[in-house]
């Protein structure tokens, strides 16, 4: 039986990208971003409380729903499933969509002064840091589609010669909550193991793998259920603590710093799985649309907050509210507009992974 609440969490997560993205122009530790705005220690807070989970947490509920696409396909489809549903909008977001973003950056980094029509070579030809803020090649947000697309062939590999070794699959249903909180352990020496630009390899294969091996199970989601209000205190208390330490102190805290991410990422993904199963569990036309919508939205969000950004840097430059606010709103009217004319065309379902209508 599906789990309805995955759907919904996957979502909800998704279409928080835009305030979550448009917040990086206001960022505190002097990164460098498509557009950079101004500093802001309040909107910077935004990115710091919800980047120990926010990703992991798509991790997460990617594991347990591989768990349960395998219980009905075979190794060969499942890998072919995620070709569809990863690798094409993959490809076609970085050949479509990055390209524009890496230009605005050589713009407004680099005092760029040729036209976009000249810089897409300039992207294909221009290879430093990859994060494209100085109108170089990169991924943009669908390192997402890339890593997941990896994660889901090491995974497979990984539970096929555990399934030869142990054939049974159902030990999690007795682990105690306890124990589930203690996965926690290995996740600070994982942060910057097999890393690429911030994005640790190994602490979302593990993520994933958990979500496969442990979090899907029907007994543990129960128990996670039922320990979701402790989970959320902890989650929170930490949060906040990496919130403070990192952007209000003006100190440096070090490894306490990375222990209180590693806790606010475990103990909000078990909050927030939880709370989703708690609250979340059902579908309904607004559910099935929403999550449909997602994919599309996935790889269009990012380019219209930049834009609306960028169009708007000067005109409200003067408002720090205003500068943050209007291009979300416009962004998220934007992206919502051609996710839907998305849906619509046959060719574009296919580009940006959206399942065929049965």
């Amino acid at each position: 039986m599906r789990k309805r609440f995955i759907d919904n969490l996957r979502w909800m997560d998704v279409f928080l990208r835009i305030p979550y993205h448009a917040a990086q122009s206001f960022n505190t530790w002097g990164e460098l971003n498509y557009i950079y705005l101004k500093q802001n220690k309040a909107i910077s807070s935004i990115i710091v409380f919800f980047s120990p989970f926010f990703m992991p947490l798509l991790f997460l509920l990617a594991g347990m729903s591989a768990r349960y696409a395998l219980n009905k396909r075979s190794y060969g489809q499942y890998i072919i499933e995620r070709i569809k549903r990863l690798m094409v909008p993959f490809v076609f977001g970085v050949l479509a969509f990055c390209p524009l973003l890496a230009y605005i950056g050589d713009l407004t980094n680099c005092a760029y002064k040729g036209s976009f029509g000249e810089h897409y070579k300039v992207f294909f030809t221009k290879w430093t840091d990859l994060t494209g803020f100085d109108g170089g090649f990169h991924v943009g947000q669908f390192w997402f589609l890339l890593y997941l697309f990896l994660i889901s062939l090491v995974s497979v590999g990984i539970i096929a010669s555990i399934k030869k070794i142990s054939p049974n699959q159902d030990k999690a249903k007795n682990m105690p909550f306890g124990m589930i909180c203690l996965m926690v352990i290995p996740l600070p020496f994982l942060f910057d193991l097999l890393s690429v630009g911030g994005k640790s390899f190994a602490e979302y294969l593990y993520i994933f793998l958990i979500g496969h091996y442990v979090i899907s199970d029907d007994e543990v989601i129960e128990k996670v259920q039922k320990y979701r209000l402790l989970s959320l205190m902890i989650g929170l208390i930490a949060a906040i603590a990496d919130v403070y330490m990192f952007i209000w102190s003006g100190k440096d805290f070090g490894t306490i710093n990375v222990i209180a991410k590693a806790l606010a990422e475990w103990f909000m993904i078990l909050a927030l799985i939880g709370i989703a199963k708690n609250r979340l569990d059902y579908k309904n036309k607004v559910s099935a649309y929403m999550t449909e919508m997602s994919f599309p939205y996935f790889s269009l969000h990012f380019l219209w907050i930049v834009l609306f950004q960028y169009w708007f840097a000067d005109v409200l430059s003067s408002n720090t509210l205003l500068l943050f606010i209007i291009p979300i709103l416009c962004a998220y009217a934007a992206t919502i507009i051609c996710s839907e004319i998305c849906r619509k065309v046959p060719v574009l379902r296919f580009l940006m992974g959206i399942k065929n209508k049965v």
